[in-house]
């Protein structure tokens, strides 16, 4: 089945210049269609009740009924884009699996990143044998719409941020949308280690370490309590 091209989507926010920003940048984008630009909660309620929406460009803080409240109580084959002022809301719209959380003021290079990213999940991923799930010395990941291929021996260190992750190789970081212990079930045990929940190193790049943190390059990167004994014992062996 392939992916639907054609969005329907909703602007939810109660300042009218942030919804004109969003639907400037939408006007430059193919198969994006606006069904309603609205000023707060109640009218994307109706909004919804009246048309199918695929996608919510939300703000957060908004009167009487909060963005978040929003996303909580919408149909979860809704996708979301939280747009906010402000930062300190990022983990919690994370955490409801929000397709992107976008500071304002909102570019169109940024905007158009959380597009693609709602693309990519609108893919669907192919089932593979599991004999041949775990290649011998590479890995293919989706990043920006496109499958990349990523040898093992460039990989540096990963980084997670909740439902996505930055992989850091000699050459360039990769982001994609996937969790640390999805990537870390792909990874050869006797080349990577996990050090953190939001860490994963190759073994080979550390340059130091202390029963605290390992050196990569120039970042140092925290050993959480939870790994601590597992990491020694494995470090200490080399």
């Amino acid at each position: 089945m392939n992916p639907k091209t054609h969005i329907s989507c909703l602007i939810v926010d109660d300042e009218s210049m942030a919804r004109d920003i969003i639907l400037t940048h939408i006007a430059k984008i193919d198969h994006i269609e606006v069904v309603a630009s609205c000023a707060n909660a109640i009218e994307a309620f109706q909004a919804i009740n009246k048309h199918a929406i695929d996608l919510v460009f939300l703000d957060i803080n908004m009167p009487d009924i909060s963005g978040i409240s929003f996303a909580k109580s919408i149909n979860k084959n809704i996708k979301v884009i939280f747009t906010t002022a402000y930062r300190d809301y990022a983990v919690e719209g994370f955490e409801l699996r929000a397709v992107d959380y976008l500071l304002k003021p909102i570019s169109f290079e940024r905007f158009s990143k959380a597009i693609s990213a709602y693309f990519d999940m609108q893919i669907p991923v192919k089932s593979i044998p599991i004999e041949h799930s775990i290649p011998t010395d590479f890995i293919f990941v989706r990043s920006d719409r496109v499958m990349v291929k990523i040898d093992f021996k460039s990989i540096l260190y990963i980084e997670s941020y909740s439902d996505y992750i930055k992989i850091h190789t000699s050459k360039k970081v990769i982001v994609t949308r996937e969790t640390i212990s999805a990537i870390d079930a792909k990874l050869p045990k006797d080349h990577f280690l996990r050090i953190h929940r939001s860490f994963i190193v190759a073994i080979s790049e550390i340059v130091s370490f202390t029963s605290d943190h390992v050196v990569i390059e120039n970042r140092s990167l925290p050993i959480s309590r939870s790994y601590k004994k597992d990491v020694q014992q494995i470090l200490n062996t080399y």
